[in-house]
């Protein structure tokens, strides 16, 4: 027979969310059932491999990591409102980045377009819903022609012409009362005439706000809000990239007026152009951990095993006829130690074009980049010993004919 004073310590022993209406409610001793896993990319038939090329979208960007996840799974198990959420998260990740006010995006792009489109409307709730249709408000937006990517359509969704200049004195030429904003793609920085600090100087002269697209643009880790605290009145990051968060999360940051309108714009707000960019509790809690857990890394210690993995690769390959590997950092934009492979067609029948194929059709599956004239690969994506095996393929495929 079981005693009241028997139930009762066997009560308490049961965790305490689901205790009491969970299915493990009935069994004196809680079994842990065997967790089932399934291989579902194997059943459908989905390549999986070593991400040896970077945080490219269309490879799915990056992978989470541990903290991450679990702050998504955390998150799915409960319900809240969602904009006490952003309100929050938003206001949390100001403080850590230095800055009046943020939100998170879906991505991005949408960073881009929700942006653009607070600074259009402000806080009138009837721009709100007419945009794209801009009449009586400002329809312009100037960015120089070497910015002029396809990123920049997401300025465009909102209606607006794009005034493509090249110099100082065109630019200055082209502000006029029709200009809404200045955008600022931060991954050609060194591209275009005018660069970061005088672009934000020239704005501000004539009263026009800014934006900067930076969302590839860490490491390092400063750039978080060296470009808040440059002038810019709106900065976005990608959380799918160096940040190693949510691959649909982004962040748009900057001075609260154009943030609190830009989120006039998204969910759960309906009638209005962001609308289809919906970003979800996960990603929200995901992408503040991803910040508070990317702020706390050991840099310099990343730096070094990135450093270590393309010194391996390199060596795997430098003495191999007619192939010539080369170590560089880009100056701004996925700025990591990286590894760039040519071949002389003189030397070697093997072109990069066929390289590349081979280590996709390899086991295990290596994903590098590039175009005709090399190979690009970069080690931040890898697992710690990742390296070992991109570099064993790399050899054996050179050392072999074509």
């Amino acid at each position: 027979m079981v005693t009241r004073r028997t139930l009762v310590k066997q009560l308490a022993s049961l965790p305490l969310v689901g205790g009491l209406f969970g299915t493990g409610l009935m069994a004196a001793s809680p079994v842990q059932s065997p967790a089932i896993r399934r291989d579902y990319f194997k059943e459908l038939g989905v390549r999986t491999f070593i991400n040896a090329a970077g945080t490219y979208t269309f490879m799915t960007g990056c992978l989470m990591r541990p903290e991450v996840i679990e702050a998504y799974n955390y998150a799915t198990n409960q319900y809240v409102l969602l904009d006490d959420l952003q309100d929050k998260v938003g206001a949390r990740i100001a403080e850590l980045l230095r800055c009046e006010a943020a939100t998170i995006t879906a991505g991005a792009a949408s960073a881009i377009t929700l942006g653009t489109a607070g600074v259009l409307s402000g806080m009138d709730p009837e721009k709100v819903i007419q945009i794209p249709d801009l009449t009586g408000m400002k329809s312009e937006v100037i960015l120089q022609k070497s910015h002029v990517i396809g990123y920049a359509h997401a300025i465009r969704n909102c209606g607006v012409k794009l005034i493509e200049v090249e110099t100082r004195k065109e630019l200055e030429k082209a502000i006029n009362e029709k200009t809404a904003m200045m955008w600022f793609f931060n991954g050609n920085n060194y591209v275009g005439e005018v660069q970061d600090q005088e672009f934000v100087e020239i704005a501000q002269k004539h009263g026009i706000p800014t934006f900067n697209d930076c969302a590839a643009d860490v490491p390092p880790v400063e750039n978080l809000w060296k470009y808040n605290e440059m002038g810019f009145d709106m900065v976005a990051f990608s959380g799918g990239k160096g940040l190693r968060g949510p691959q649909s999360g982004g962040l748009l940051m900057g001075k609260k007026k154009y943030i609190d309108a830009a989120r006039l714009h998204a969910p759960p707000r309906g009638n209005t152009i962001g609308r289809g960019m919906k970003v979800n509790k996960e990603e929200i809690l995901g992408m503040l951990v991803t910040i508070e857990s990317y702020l706390e890394r050991d840099h310099e210690a990343d730096w070094a095993l990135w450093e270590k993995q393309v010194q391996h690769m390199h060596d795997a390959v430098a003495d191999i006829k007619g192939v010539k590997p080369e170590i560089h950092v880009p100056k701004v934009a996925n700025h990591v130690p990286s590894l760039r492979i040519s071949m002389n067609a003189d030397e070697t029948d093997w072109t990069p074009d066929k390289v590349r194929q081979k280590l996709r059709e390899g086991h295990p599956s290596i994903e590098t980049v590039g175009g005709k004239e090399s190979i690009g690969i970069t080690p931040w994506m890898m697992d710690p010993g990742q390296e070992r095996a991109v570099a064993s393929r790399l050899r054996e495929i050179l050392m072999s004919e074509a």
